[in-house]
């Protein structure tokens, strides 16, 4: 299939000024990966201590060619420590299905 894709991580942490500052370190690392169109740091209205990162990619081959890249886990080491570990899997690769 092609078209754009979404990534999210689940992270949690109480320490929210350092997942934000892991958040924006992360972020100027992937500034110029190709085919990534940009991210977000989601906070949860409903359960402190819970967050998300969304980004944003114009295929999944660009994802899966820096995914699987010598700079992944360098790039996006700062975030790690914050990962949901609760979950069976804390990342979920969605295929945009529509947009308006």
């Amino acid at each position: 299939m092609t078209g754009s894709l979404r990534v999210l991580l689940y992270h949690r942490t109480d320490d929210v000024a350092a997942i934000e500052q892991g958040y924006h370190v992360v972020s100027r690392r992937l500034a110029e990966v190709p085919g990534m169109v940009g991210n977000e740091l989601l906070g949860s209205v409903h359960r402190p201590g819970e967050f998300v990162v969304v980004s944003s990619w114009r295929s999944l081959a660009d994802f899966t060619e820096w995914e699987h890249g010598p700079d992944h886990r360098r790039q996006t080491s700062p975030l790690r420590p914050f990962r949901d570990t609760t979950m069976s899997r804390p990342f979920g690769v969605y295929h945009v299905m529509g947009t308006y």
